[in-house]
């Protein structure tokens, strides 16, 4: 999950892991309480995981935040974020959860990726820093199960390489922010959603307003940036960096 205060507090409430630390877990239909981690959630979508579920559901990111989500900004810092709604059913469920389990699973954010293991990435001196927690609560059955891990072949399993690497830019944005003390302006947030959610609004705007062409891109980058979602989103921190704080990292 990004960091934010309560988020690291909510981690610090369970024991540390090192990255190489064993751990027994596993999470199948035959287990228990299958399912039951899926409900009464406050779950923020980071940028990417709105990428891969709006990829997993064929829709226009207007589309996915008026069926599924809603905005809300950072106290702190006024950084626009977005948070899955659960269904109004008394259970509170997940939108996504069927009785089979996930019905996006192949896309599924994120934070139900990395549970049991809590990662936390902080901006420090010299670079990010990492550190492991292991969210052992009552209800959940699947650590008796036999399986041995470590979160770092935990987080490799479940697919989080490109899911970390992209939010660990979203950490830095919100330490940018908070290292100066800004607040994002009103009339720049809805352009921090478009270039970090709405996707393909940003392209559209990328490619109306000849913005690639004008800060210097090479022919094969501005292609890439206008075809694939990844390398949209991945301008689209640049792109902030620019609007927020007047650099352009990385060209």
């Amino acid at each position: 999950m990004p960091h934010t205060d309560k988020s690291q507090a909510f981690l610090e409430q369970f024991p540390a892991l090192e990255p190489d630390q064993a751990f027994r877990f596993a999470c199948h239909p035959g287990v228990e309480c299958f399912n039951a981690c899926c409900s009464k959630l406050t779950l923020s979508l980071t940028p990417y995981d709105v990428l891969r579920l709006r990829g997993e559901l064929g829709l226009s990111f207007r589309e996915f935040l008026s069926g599924y989500a809603s905005l809300v900004h950072a106290p702190d810092t006024n950084l626009p974020a977005i948070r899955l709604e659960m269904l109004k059913d008394k259970a509170g469920s997940c939108p996504f959860l069927r009785s089979h389990g996930c019905s996006v699973y192949p896309n599924r954010p994120g934070a139900c990726r990395t549970y049991p293991v809590g990662r936390a990435a902080t901006v420090e001196r010299g670079g990010f820093r990492e550190r492991y927690f292991l969210i052992q609560e009552p209800h959940c059955r699947g650590f008796a199960e036999q399986r041995i891990w470590t979160p770092c072949e935990w987080l490799a399993d479940q697919g989080l390489p490109p899911y970390n690497a992209s939010n660990d830019r979203y950490v830095n944005l919100m330490a940018g922010l908070r290292e100066r003390g800004m607040r994002v302006p009103p009339r720049k947030s809805a352009m921090v959603v478009m270039a970090l959610y709405g996707l393909d609004e940003f392209r559209a705007f990328l490619r109306q307003m000849n913005v690639l062409e004008k800060l210097g891109l090479p022919p094969e980058g501005i292609a890439a940036i206008l075809a694939n979602e990844e390398k949209t989103l991945d301008f689209g921190f640049d792109w902030m960096n620019i609007i927020l704080f007047g650099n352009f990292p990385g060209h």
